[in-house]
């Protein structure tokens, strides 16, 4: 077994639906459907009943499920060991945005001391993936957003910051003080590509289903506002840029800024980001 179809088999434990783990791997449904199928040939049992009801795992899937996390999590713990006796231990670290927060300098700064030997690798995702390549097994943290799925993880809360409405400077509503989710009830809003995590996606629309051109990253969501007019939320911190404004809305919970990991992943170096990071946004 390789440990790449482990991953593979473990998104879709997970998620109990192949539609949805492909996303979360960023990949198409086909190959990964070929990748259970040859993993089943070489444990020689189905893994999965799937029916019109949906996907469930089997009483083999559930045993397998047990053993690759365990697997996996030897893996990765195998791997900075190792790296660390090389004297090139590194550590990946996901990140979704907010690259210019001023907790973020602070974090790097201090875990820059903390650990000078230490490569941090940093990947940033797009708007489809709110771990950041966590789930899908790409990096070692997230510094991220919720909500998102948060099966397998631990999640520490950093900060919590207030929300408000896109819109084109030269919409009726953008004059106002604030607005109520109510006030865009008949508005189109971007939206996020199919098989985006449920929760993300409906935070995002305010909880409600919605209407409008699919997006995938923060500068996509602006140009859907300055060229359709569609409406969407942002962080009221954030600079909406030319041509467009942000109105609070009262009424929206805050957005989460979070740190999080793999809860069996005991990998030193990560524990110590996560202090970093808690220590670093409560300065």
């Amino acid at each position: 077994m390789e440990l790449r179809t482990l991953r593979y088999f473990v998104a879709v434990a997970e998620e109990l639906h192949f539609g949805r783990a492909a996303a979360r791997l960023h990949m198409s449904q086909p190959p990964l459907s070929r990748a259970i199928k040859q993993l089943e040939t070489e444990v020689g049992a189905t893994l999965f009943d799937r029916s019109s009801a949906g996907v469930t795992l089997t009483q083999v899937g559930a045993v397998l499920l047990d053993e690759a996390r365990a697997l996996l999590a030897q893996a990765d713990r195998v791997r900075t060991r190792v790296a660390a006796a090389a004297g090139a231990a590194t550590i990946t670290v996901g990140i979704l945005g907010d690259t210019t927060d001023p907790g973020a300098t602070r974090l790097a700064d201090a875990y820059h001391r903390r650990h000078p030997r230490v490569e941090v690798r940093v990947r940033e995702t797009d708007l489809t993936d709110p771990t950041c390549g966590l789930h899908a097994g790409g990096v070692d943290v997230a510094l991220t957003r919720g909500p998102f799925d948060e099966t397998g993880l631990a999640v520490r809360e950093l900060r919590a910051d207030p929300v408000g409405a896109l819109l084109r400077a030269d919409d009726p509503l953008a004059h106002r003080d604030s607005l109520k989710l109510a006030d865009l009830t008949d508005r189109r809003w971007f939206l996020f590509p199919e098989g985006t995590d449920p929760l993300w996606q409906s935070y995002w629309s305010g909880g409600e289903p919605r209407e409008g051109p699919v997006v995938r990253a923060v500068q996509e969501c602006r140009q859907a506002v300055l060229w359709n007019g569609t409406v969407g939320m942002t962080l009221l911190n954030h600079e909406p840029g030319e041509g467009l404004t942000v109105v609070p809305l009262i009424d929206m919970p805050l957005s989460r800024l979070v740190v999080a990991w793999h809860e069996s992943d005991r990998n030193p170096l990560i524990r110590s980001f996560v202090q970093t990071a808690i220590a670093a946004y409560h300065a």
